[in-house]
């Protein structure tokens, strides 16, 4: 009996986590899809609703609160998730809006966010963003600094489930990849939030418990 061929976009990056997985000897559940909405319009997001995704991702705050409320009003049980970077005089709306944060990357920001927490009585899960290719143009905190970052987080109260990084573009990711795994194993952390359109395979194989796919389901922007 014939398998039959994904069809839709989110069919194949489903397919294509579950390959790669099953090489890693992982489990394709254990991988979390984000699906990175910014600049797409409601009707595009909810098409990928009506298909079964749950979870998504944004960049900016003002976009997320023009658009989301709506879709969130209507589908209450879908995930929104900030992966773009986050200013602090915005830290309260985040975590008003958003259910994980994933560019927790500089101390005034985690002051900011443990002060919106304890307003708004809200505690949001958060990913430490490393700054894994020493790039000056990037956000996240430099490597060294990371357990002083983390150790910072956790007194204020936040809730670090792990670490993220965008790789330097134009270059085998593999390496970045699997260095923000030994980083997360050495500070105790079990999630990983890398992987994009381009890479979220590699990803998967070194250790991804949270891909960030934009392209390959909404097309090139």
């Amino acid at each position: 009996m014939e398998q039959a061929v994904p069809s839709s976009p989110l069919e194949q990056v489903h397919s294509r986590i579950a390959t790669a997985a099953r090489i890693a000897g992982r489990k394709a559940d254990d991988v979390t899809l984000i699906a990175i909405s910014k600049t797409k319009p409601a009707e595009a997001i909810l098409d990928l609703i009506a298909q079964g995704q749950r979870v998504f991702g944004e960049n900016r705050v003002q976009e997320s609160q023009d658009k989301w409320p709506a879709i969130r009003a209507a589908h209450p049980d879908v995930q929104l998730h900030l992966v773009g970077q986050l200013q602090s005089n915005k830290a309260e709306d985040a975590i008003a809006l958003f259910d994980c944060i994933h560019s927790v990357d500089r101390p005034s920001l985690v002051t900011a966010l443990a002060k919106a927490q304890d307003k708004l009585g809200r505690k949001v899960p958060c990913f430490i963003q490393v700054n894994i290719g020493n790039e000056e143009q990037k956000g996240g905190c430099a490597v060294a600094e990371l357990p002083a970052l983390l150790t910072q987080a956790c007194e204020a109260g936040l809730e670090v489930v792990g670490l993220m990084c965008v790789p330097p573009a134009g270059i085998e990711a593999a390496p970045f990849f699997a260095l923000l795994d030994k980083l997360a194993d050495d500070n105790g952390l079990s999630r990983l939030s890398m992987g994009m359109s381009d890479d979220f395979e590699t990803a998967v194989q070194l250790g991804a418990t949270h891909v960030r796919i934009g392209s390959a389901l909404f097309g090139k922007r």
